[in-house]
């Protein structure tokens, strides 16, 4: 007997239940991990995610040396490469976790059914989310479409604990069969090194994770509901691109915040359960996508197809290249292209900016954090996208259109996160900083600030933008 351990995304060894069954087989086991951008196609991995897939192979693959294996590597797609892997080593098992993708559900499926024609035993597990999709629904059966409802369904299941640790030894067959390397996959960046910022940041695999998740249970957790809000502090807990290779997984991080509150008492209470409830988005997000599958590309409410987006490539640009003269704005996608990481608070005022002042469709939007960000998430980036621009599952009112200022005044009062991404205008009294178009002359030369040359102004003015947007809106309300 062998058993095939198909990594297809969840990269570790602890609470991971397809390792758990093989291991319960106690047959050899073969673990392999195919580059499936084939499979994923308009989908494959942007360049901040695919830096993030090199460490946490390579993290992975050092785990299992150390408990006398090692990761096999192939190319896809994975509907070739795996049939083939187990003809060729006489494997009898293939299992794996389950991801909800529409592209991977498809390939799920179809693999099953190639693999137990060939008679070979097949099965998926879930590793990913607390629940599966299509258990929780409303009375009449639908899938939840509002948060709230959703949350306080979750809130009150028994979610199961997470699995065994990580095991001491996971056997390897006699004869691995040889494999691609890493290397020769060119996840890291080609050319100029654009990624010292994301080394700098971020440490990909299962220590890395359970670092982070020990980091923000000491030291942030008690304080979660009223700091993370603020994107000049350490208020959030930074664990979207673990959880998104499942460097840790939902039921591991459910449970450690819980355990955590139990034992500090009512001094975590609070920012125990606004973090839950922030991994019930991320569930809600997941169990969206799995029955809404065009959430990606179409919008969920369908009178948005007829919204008058406006497809301005170079106001597109200037928002991607943090030139919106906007400074919250320009601080975020700064953060950005640095950390391949967006605080979330500034998140919703960017892409608020990019589809409700500026009138650019969310695609394109959601198409760039794809591209930088290390937590990119097609569930989360999708949903979280269509919330802001109006057109998704208990989306934002359209009405409601952040003023990139205020938001700035409000969250980063103190003006520390402008100061750290924008040191051109560092030196701006604080109050100025959140809107430097209404600094005096003396203000901006006293600063060293000349607007338009060191600073851009804004591409358009805030009260303009929302009077347009609502005209907008009015054209697909209004019937004819």
């Amino acid at each position: 007997m062998l058993t095939l351990l198909w990594f297809s995304g969840d990269l570790r060894l602890t609470d991971n239940p397809a390792l758990n069954a093989a291991l319960a087989r106690g047959a050899p086991i073969l673990p392999v991990y195919v580059d499936d951008a084939a499979d994923a196609g308009a989908w494959a991995p942007g360049a901040a995610s695919r830096w993030w897939l090199h460490g946490a192979l390579q993290a992975l693959d050092e785990d299992l040396q150390q408990r006398g294996n090692r990761l096999l590597l192939l190319r896809g797609p994975t509907l070739v490469a795996l049939p083939q892997l187990a003809a060729r080593t006489g494997a009898d098992a293939v299992y794996w976790n389950r991801r909800y993708e529409p592209w991977a559900r498809a390939r799920s499926l179809a693999l099953k059914e190639e693999l137990r024609a060939a008679g070979l035993r097949a099965q998926s597990f879930n590793a990913g989310l607390l629940a599966e999709p299509g258990s929780l629904a409303t009375q009449k059966g639908e899938p939840y479409r509002v948060f709230t409802p959703f949350w306080k369904a979750l809130r009150a299941r028994a979610i199961e604990g997470p699995g065994p640790a990580a095991p001491a030894q996971v056997p390897a067959p006699p004869t691995p069969p040889p494999g691609e390397q890493l290397l020769d996959w060119q996840l890291l960046p080609q050319g100029p090194d654009w990624a010292g910022g994301l080394r700098a940041n971020w440490t990909p695999g299962e220590r890395g994770a359970r670092a982070r998740l020990d980091q923000f249970l000491d030291g942030t957790l008690a304080r979660y509901a009223d700091a993370r809000d603020l994107p000049g502090h350490a208020g959030t807990s930074r664990l979207s691109p673990h959880l998104h290779f499942g460097e840790i997984g939902p039921r591991q991080v459910w449970h450690a915040a819980l355990a955590r509150a139990a034992q500090d008492g009512s001094a975590s209470a609070r920012g125990t359960e606004r973090f839950l409830s922030e991994l019930a988005w991320r569930e809600f997000s997941h169990h969206l996508l799995f029955h809404f599958p065009q959430l990606p590309e179409a919008p969920l409410r369908p009178e948005f197809a007829a919204f008058p987006w406006v497809d301005d490539a170079a106001a597109l640009r200037a928002w991607q290249q943090a030139r919106t003269g906007y400074p919250i704005v320009d601080a975020g996608l700064r953060e950005l292209w640095h950390t391949g990481w967006m605080h979330n608070r500034v998140r919703m005022i960017c892409a608020s900016l990019l589809v409700k002042g500026l009138l650019v469709p969310w695609q394109r939007g959601a198409a760039w954090f794809w591209d930088t960000l290390v937590d990119a998430d097609l569930a989360n980036n999708s949903a979280s996208w269509q919330w802001v621009a109006g057109c998704g599952a208990d989306a934002a009112p359209y009405f409601r259109i952040f003023n990139p200022s205020l938001q700035s005044a409000r969250f980063d009062p103190d003006g520390r996160y402008l100061r750290r991404w924008l040191p051109e205008l560092a030196r701006l009294p604080t109050p100025l900083l959140h809107a430097p178009w209404d600094a005096r002359p003396v203000d901006l030369a006293a600063a060293g600030v000349v607007l338009g040359k060191t600073y851009p102004p804004p591409l358009i003015e805030h009260a303009a933008a929302r009077l347009r947007a609502l005209l907008a809106f009015e054209q697909i309300r209004s019937p004819g």
